[in-house]
């Protein structure tokens, strides 16, 4: 009896040691996976696209915008996946992956750019957020991983001098090519909905008016860390960058930014 009970407790080790192992490839495999996101459009050769673009342009007789490369570039990711919306960058940084929006909020916090189970996640977009027309405020979502993957890198704003160095957004759409200024970036939480009088910031997708715009412009540059010394005004697109953080229960980090500069210009 001894020795059965000897064989089974060799036994079960060894396959929790093969599960383990197993586990550990399969996570390493992902995070690698995960991290050749940010180069995805590195791959993409467009010379065929742009020529093609440019000849269906003359035969049609036609004015069609001029897109950056790196339109094209997504244009060609997104056949892959018709969720695929955007590509978000801010530079020098790990932030560089393509912007997924889904029916829900759920599906692309375990699912990558391809619809493959991840642990990773993906960058996605608000389900609620429209198109067209345009809401007002890009409410974009992403792990805080601890392997530096997804919106880890977010919570380096809390540092003044990491944000004077990385101050802008680039964020590609078919329709754009744009740079959007950060106004503030601000430690939160997710409150209970017996609590009043506290900003939910994770709310605001779009303004109904004047008033609802310029209070929450109000709310985020008074939770701001520090100051930007810049602000919004009615009218002008947002975009606010969300993800976990570990302050506090249920704590989050949101870096919200305005556009101000779009880089793709018209074809003459």
């Amino acid at each position: 009896m001894n020795n059965l009970f000897k064989k089974l407790i060799c036994l079960i080790l060894l396959l929790l040691i093969i599960f383990s192992v197993i586990y550990i490839i399969k996570y390493s495999f992902d995070i690698y996976n995960t991290k050749k996101e940010s180069n995805l459009l590195e791959n993409i050769s467009i010379n065929e696209v742009e020529n093609n673009e440019i000849i269906a342009s003359q035969e049609e007789n036609v004015v069609v915008p001029t897109k950056t490369s790196r339109m094209l570039e997504l244009e060609e990711l997104q056949k892959e996946n018709s969720d695929i919306v955007a590509w978000i960058e801010i530079e020098n940084t790990d932030i560089n992956y393509p912007v997924l929006q889904g029916s829900d909020n759920t599906f692309y916090m375990r699912h990558n750019y391809k619809k493959d189970y991840s642990i990773n996640g993906s960058i996605f977009l608000d389900k609620d957020y429209s198109w067209n027309p345009p809401s007002s405020n890009l409410l974009i979502y992403g792990h805080n991983n601890k392997n530096n993957t997804m919106f880890q890198n977010l919570l380096k704003y809390k540092d003044k001098n990491f944000y004077e160095q990385h101050q802008k957004i680039r964020f590609t759409t078919n329709s754009e090519d744009a740079y959007y200024d950060i106004i503030s970036a601000f430690e939160s939480r997710v409150y209970y909905k017996s609590e009043q009088n506290v900003f939910r910031y994770y709310y605001f997708i779009n303004s109904n008016n004047e008033n609802e715009y310029n209070n929450f412009i109000s709310n985020v540059k008074n939770a701001s860390l520090y100051d930007t010394g810049k602000t919004a005004t009615y009218g002008e697109q947002l975009m606010t960058l969300s993800t976990c953080s570990y302050h506090t229960k249920d704590g989050r980090f949101a870096v919200v930014a305005k556009k101000y500069e779009n880089i793709s210009i018209n074809r003459n």
